[in-house]
């Protein structure tokens, strides 16, 4: 699914719009409302941490996840 030095790994729930990343830090964060068309974009991008500085960082409310 990966490489990319800056995210581990990605989840989607389509149902809810909630995309799970798991950052290498280890750090993991819930963003709401995430088409489905954004995360098919994601999990094609060459490089997928300059996918999501772009187009997902600060621009879906997101939440911290234990």
């Amino acid at each position: 699914m990966m490489p990319s030095s800056v995210i581990r790994a990605f989840d989607y729930e389509p149902d809810a719009e909630r995309l799970a990343i798991t950052f290498t830090t280890g750090k993991r964060y819930a963003y709401c409302d995430v088409p489905a068309e954004i995360v098919r974009r994601l999990r094609a991008a060459t490089s997928k941490g300059r996918f999501f500085n772009s187009r997902i960082r600060d621009r879906y409310r997101c939440e911290k996840l234990a």
